[in-house]
C-alpha cells in the first residue's frame, strides 16, 4: 500500500487539526465543568454550538464510506481523520463522527429499509438524534456472541423481546432515540450463526427499562453513559427486523470491521497526545539537580512510546488499507491485531505519561487517568484480546495444514524404536 495520504485527506486533515485547534482543545475544559455542575445527564450546550460551526464547516459524518450521505472516504482516507478526533473526548460528537452511532448509521445505510432509513437514518446523520447498540449480556460469556439469549420472537405482526443487557453505550443519553438489539429468533437452529437476528427498538418504549448506568474506573462518561437494560416483553412491529431473521452475525461482521478502525484510530491521538504532555511535563520538572526528561528511564519510555505509537498506526492503516481493497472478511486477521494492538498500546503510553506526571496523573486535572480508563476498556469492549488473539492463532495455523519439515518436505515419520536420548542425528519435527 501507499502510505502516503492523498491531497484530499492532507487537506481535509488540517481543516480537522485547525477546527480542533479554534473550537475544541480551548472548550474541552468548560465542557467538563458544565456537565459536572449541572445535570450530568443532559447534553452540553457548549458542545452543541460546537457541532453547529462543524457542520457549518463541512466537517460533518466524514465516517461513512461508499455512500453519497456521508463525506465519501475509504476506510482508510477516513482513518487519519479519526486519529485527530482521538486527541479529544468531545472531538467525535462534534463531527458527528462518534461510536456508536457510527456503527449504527453504517448498519441502517447498508442493511436498512428505506422506511427505516427515512425514520432513523436521516436524523442520525443530521445529528438530531443519538443511538445505541444492545448485544452484550451480563448471564452469558457474550464473547462468543453464540450464547446470547435474549429472545426476539414473532407474535403475529409484532416481535416480542424479552431479556437482559449491558455496557449498552448511548443508552443513558436522553438524546437516544433508537436501539440496534441483537437477539435469538431461532434458538433450535442447528446453525449457531443462523440462530440471531438484529431488530430497532425506539426508546422510549413499554417495557425497556434502564435498570442502571455502569460506571468505567469510576467515570460515568454523562452525558453518554453505559447502561443495562431491561427488555420485559417488549413488542415492537414486524417491520423492524433488520435484513431478516437470522442474518444477525452478517451484520454484525459488517458492523464491527470499520467499528475496530475507528477506535483503534482514536486510540493512536489519545497515546500521542499523552507522549505530547509526557514529553512537556518531563522537559518542565526538575527532580534531583536535573530535569525528568534527562532521566533515563524517561528517555526510554519516551522512546518506546514512539516506536509502539508507529507500530500501531501502520497496521491499522494497513487493515483499514486491506478492507477497502479486500473486503472485511480477507483483512479478518489485521482487525484482530489492532484491536489487540492499539488498545495495549495505548494503555502503556498513558501509564507512562501518568507516572511522570505524578500525583497530578492519576487526578481528573490533565485527562491521563480518563484517558487510561477509555483504553483499557476498549480491551474488552468489541471482544476481548483473548477472543481476537485466538481468532489470529487460528488464521495463523490454517497456513499450515500438514505437519510439514522444517525443509519443507513431508512430514516426519519416526521409527517404533526412536528414543531421543539415543538418536545419534537430529530429527526435525515439525
Amino acid at each position: 500500500m501507499d502510505f502516503d495520504y492523498s491531497q484530499k485527506v492532507l487537506a481535509l486533515k488540517a481543516r480537522v487539526e485547525a477546527f480542533m485547534a479554534e473550537h475544541i482543545y480551548p472548550a474541552e475544559a468548560a465542557i467538563f465543568a458544565e456537565i459536572a455542575e449541572g445535570d450530568r445527564w443532559q447534553p452540553s450546550q457548549i458542545l452543541a454550538g460546537i457541532k453547529q460551526h462543524a457542520r457549518a464547516a463541512g466537517l460533518w459524518n466524514l465516517f461513512l464510506p461508499d455512500s453519497a450521505r456521508g463525506a465519501g472516504l475509504t476506510n482508510l482516507e477516513y482513518a487519519p481523520l479519526c486519529e485527530v478526533m482521538g486527541r479529544s473526548p468531545w472531538a467525535p460528537e462534534a463531527f458527528n463522527c462518534s461510536a456508536p452511532d457510527t456503527g449504527n448509521m453504517e448498519v441502517l445505510e447498508r442493511y436498512g429499509t428505506p422506511e427505516q432509513k427515512t425514520r432513523w437514518l436521516e436524523p442520525l446523520l443530521a445529528g438530531e438524534i443519538r443511538s445505541a447498540f444492545a448485544m452484550t449480556e451480563p448471564e452469558v460469556a457474550s464473547s462468543d456472541a453464540t450464547n446470547i439469549e435474549t429472545s426476539i420472537r414473532r407474535a403475529g405482526d409484532d416481535y416480542r423481546i424479552n431479556g437482559r443487557k449491558w455496557w449498552i453505550s448511548g443508552a443513558p443519553d436522553p438524546r437516544c432515540r433508537i436501539l440496534i438489539v441483537m437477539g435469538k429468533t431461532a434458538p433450535d437452529d442447528p446453525d449457531r450463526h443462523r440462530q440471531q437476528s438484529m431488530i430497532l427498538v425506539p426508546l422510549p418504549w413499554p417495557g425497556v427499562v434502564v435498570k442502571r448506568v455502569l460506571p468505567v474506573f469510576g467515570f460515568d462518561d454523562a452525558p453518554h453513559g453505559h447502561a443495562e437494560l431491561l427488555f420485559n416483553d417488549v413488542r415492537v412491529p414486524a417491520a423492524n427486523i433488520l435484513l431478516g431473521e437470522g442474518r444477525g452475525f452478517e451484520i454484525a461482521q459488517g458492523r464491527l470491521g470499520p467499528g475496530r478502525i475507528h477506535h483503534c484510530m482514536r486510540l493512536i491521538g489519545l497515546a500521542e497526545r499523552a507522549l505530547e504532555r509526557m514529553c512537556r511535563r518531563t522537559r518542565m520538572r526538575v527532580a534531583f539537580g536535573r530535569p525528568v526528561a534527562e532521566q533515563t528511564v524517561t528517555q526510554e519510555r519516551i522512546a518506546e512510546a514512539r516506536i509502539m505509537i508507529e507500530q500501531a498506526r501502520l497496521l491499522t492503516l494497513k487493515a483499514a488499507d486491506m478492507m477497502d481493497k479486500q473486503g472485511n472478511k480477507a483483512a479478518r486477521a489485521e482487525i484482530a491485531m489492532i484491536k489487540v494492538a492499539a488498545p495495549n498500546m495505548a494503555c502503556r503510553v498513558l501509564d507512562w505519561a501518568i507516572q511522570s506526571f505524578g500525583g497530578a496523573g492519576v487526578t481528573d486535572d490533565y485527562g491521563l487517568a480518563y484517558g487510561y480508563a477509555l483504553a483499557r476498556m476498549l480491551r474488552l469492549a468489541d471482544g476481548p484480546d483473548e477472543v481476537h488473539r485466538n481468532q489470529i492463532a487460528r488464521l495463523e495455523l490454517r497456513r499450515y495444514p500438514g505437519a510439514e519439515s522444517l525443509t519443507g518436505g513431508s512430514a516426519t515419520v519416526l521409527p517404533a524404536d526412536y528414543s531421543p536420548g539415543l538418536s545419534r542425528r537430529p530429527v526435525w519435527i515439525a
